[in-house]
């Protein structure tokens, strides 16, 4: 039985492998509730030919996440895998991640449909090193599991099916997306969305910084404010 490498190489299974993995990604977690052998074991089992390494992270944050009646600990487990999974995937690089979403080309027509606007797009080449400077990805490990794959699903944004962001990307883009050429208030945003002390709608962040930057978000009145309204006019 083989796996196939992200490089397209394919390789044997090792079980040695898949558990040394799921234990490095178990630091600090409970040794006596989470048991990374055991998550390895059943991903062993589900394993089949041609299977992608990256598909073998998904069996096992799945397989992770389905035993979190067992202990919490196996939700964060399952959120560290699906967040190590995505990096591997993808560039550490947000200057050049948007680069590529810039240069994106429609897959039926072959036009260019870039997914980030022109002028966000000139001023975060213009800021690339200190951009890039800025990120913290070890904060996309605060996500947990099921709002991580919420943020992968519907959030980050795509390129040919496949998600090209990384959370700390999504919250650049937006920051920029917001601020523009106000660079400051730019990375002191992001750094204020990176830390959970704030978010921004969804409007806001599916759409800050793309060619169509739509951000308007629904509020609600309340209900004896209306009904009086209603009445006096």
């Amino acid at each position: 039985m083989y796996v196939v490498k992200r490089d397209g190489r394919q390789e044997a299974v090792h079980f040695d492998k898949i558990t040394a993995r799921l234990k490095k990604l178990s630091y600090g977690l409970s040794i006596d509730h989470c048991d990374p052998v055991l998550v390895a074991q059943k991903v062993c089992a589900g394993v089949y030919k041609g299977v992608t390494t990256s598909q073998l992270d998904e069996l096992a944050a799945e397989t992770a996440a389905a035993m979190t009646a067992n202990h919490p600990d196996y939700a964060s487990l399952a959120a560290r895998i699906v967040v190590s999974n995505l990096h591997k995937n993808t560039k550490k690089s947000f200057s050049e991640t948007i680069k590529i979403m810039y240069n994106h080309f429609n897959e039926r027509s072959g036009l260019k449909a870039p997914l980030i606007a022109d002028d966000v797009y000139e001023i975060i080449m213009e800021n690339a090193a200190r951009l890039d400077s800025e990120i913290i990805y070890d904060r996309d490990f605060d996500y947990d599991y099921f709002g991580f794959k919420t943020l992968e699903r519907s959030y980050l944004l795509k390129v040919q099916g496949k998600v090209i962001e990384r959370p700390q990307h999504m919250l650049m883009r937006v920051a920029v997306g917001i601020h523009k050429d106000d660079i400051d208030s730019a990375i002191k945003t992001y750094h204020m969305m990176s830390q959970r002390w704030f978010t921004h709608a969804s409007p806001t962040l599916f759409n800050a910084g793309t060619p169509r930057p739509q951000v308007c978000i629904a509020y609600k009145q309340d209900i004896k404010f209306l009904y009086l309204n209603a009445i006096v006019y």
